[in-house]
């Protein structure tokens, strides 16, 4: 009989299993989809339908959408009880976070 996925991992050197768990955490962290996205939220499409003020299958159109404007994606996030944030990765610079980036709302920044 074959040994387990556990059995393996347990059979190599600890930095290996370390490097094996790290991994794992990070991939458990990010998710594939909106629908997923909306899945560990508790969220029916119903819901975040009520919250955009839109019919539920226009909630199905954008979790389908590979292309979208970030002001849906917002509204999408904040529906399901989240805030979107996004950072811009330099060779140079440590990650940097857009601020109001389409928030026509907010003053800019000195």
């Amino acid at each position: 009989m074959g040994r387990s996925a556990e059995e393996i991992i347990a059979s190599l050197p600890q930095e290996r299993q370390d490097r094996i768990d790290a991994r794992f955490q990070e991939m458990r962290q990010e998710v594939e989809s909106l629908r997923q996205l909306r899945g560990l939220a508790g969220k029916a499409q119903a819901d975040v339908a009520k919250k955009l003020r839109i019919k539920q299958p226009s909630v199905s159109r954008i979790e389908r959408q590979t292309d979208m404007y970030l002001s849906t994606l917002r509204g999408y996030v904040e529906a399901i009880g989240g805030e979107l944030e996004l950072v811009v990765r330099l060779p140079s610079c440590p990650p940097l976070r857009l601020q109001h980036l389409g928030d026509f709302s907010a003053a800019p920044e000195a």
